[in-house]
């Protein structure tokens, strides 16, 4: 027989979810038919499996060790998994900007160079950076890894910074991922823009991604497409409204409505108003000046503050609640450049 007490960062999800995740090499009919058997139980009580866990609640697996073990990959776990986060962040120590923290949420400004999530199995991301200092700071320990991985809810292109949002517990993730997935959680970028704006603007189109090259397309309407892309296209959705500007350029803030891939980067080309440094959808010249005076070296976009709408429940604390994160330095210095104050 074994027991397991869960934890605070793994209450919040479903039992048959946990059990998925502890078994992994099990069938879910084989843990469904031993809850019906009881010989998985919570609580002391028969289970079937769509119970909400809770912190401190005892699932029992009255099962032989042996057949416990065998349905259990230790290479996905625990010990291994914690110390290959830790191998891949090793001599790579970065300090996270945490701008923001509580029990279940997290938000950190990613600098410029910095992958949200992995692109490749060898790639070192935030996420790794973020579980690294869950663990060193005994915010999460090496046997919950068994069960739940802590991870960040939006993700930024590599050459863009700024804010993201991330959770320790599966109650902040699940909280955070629908705030996300119902755009009631508000989005807001900075951009520096080539040429003067001097008015705010609600921008709608089609947006079509050409996986092959990772670029996108954008048009005001479907028919400007292709015949063969127009059912990929997806529509889109931008605010922008000017904050300061000049002959030369423009700092825009931005509302991104929908989420789509290189959505700011690409309805702004196409109003001929591209992002300064920008190199797949910006203007080569523009970016060399900026290169040249600025030491600009990447597209000048930064995710720079998120609105929460009023929330209910459990994470009321959080309604209406506005967090930023400042500008970085290389966007500062072309403002300077461009004498945005």
């Amino acid at each position: 027989m074994r027991e397991i007490s869960i934890q605070k960062n793994e209450a919040g999800q479903r039992m048959d979810k946990f059990l998925a995740k502890y078994l992994n090499k099990a069938p879910k009919s084989f843990f469904y038919k031993m809850m019906r058997k009881k010989n998985i139980t919570l609580n002391g009580k028969k289970a079937v499996g769509n119970e909400q866990l809770k912190q401190g609640d005892v699932i029992k697996l009255f099962l032989a060790e042996e057949t416990i073990e065998n349905f259990i990959d230790h290479s996905q776990f625990s010990k291994k998994k914690a110390s290959s986060a830790r191998k891949q962040t090793a001599g790579k120590k970065v300090q996270l900007d945490i701008l923001y923290e509580d029990e279940a949420a997290v938000f950190i400004n990613k600098p410029v160079g910095m992958l949200s999530q992995k692109a490749s199995p060898t790639d070192t991301s935030l996420v790794e950076y973020f579980i690294d200092y869950l663990l060193e700071n005994g915010k999460i320990t090496e046997e919950e890894l068994h069960t739940f991985h802590p991870s960040v809810c939006n993700r930024l292109d590599r050459n863009t910074s700024g804010l993201i949002a991330a959770g320790f517990s599966i109650r902040g993730l699940q909280f955070l991922s629908e705030q996300f997935r119902t755009r009631d959680l508000h989005k807001y970028y900075m951009a520096l823009v080539a040429g003067c704006v001097t008015r705010q603007q609600k921008l709608k189109g089609y947006l079509y991604k050409d996986e092959k090259t990772n670029k996108v397309e954008v048009h005001e309407t479907l028919e400007e497409f292709p015949e063969h892309l127009k059912k990929d296209a997806l529509a889109i959705e931008t605010v922008y409204e000017p904050v300061a500007s000049t002959k030369q350029a423009t700092l825009l803030k931005v509302l991104l409505v929908t989420g789509r891939s290189h959505q700011i980067r690409a309805h702004l080309s196409s109003i001929n108003h591209p992002i300064i440094g920008d190199s797949k959808y910006g203007d080569s010249s523009i970016n060399e000046q900026f290169r040249k005076k600025a030491g600009t070296k990447r597209q000048l976009l930064h995710a720079y503050e998120m609105v929460f709408p009023v929330c209910e429940g459990h994470f009321s604390y959080l309604s209406q609640k506005s967090f930023k994160a400042p500008l970085p330095n290389d966007f500062l210095k072309a403002m300077e450049y461009a004498k945005i104050h």
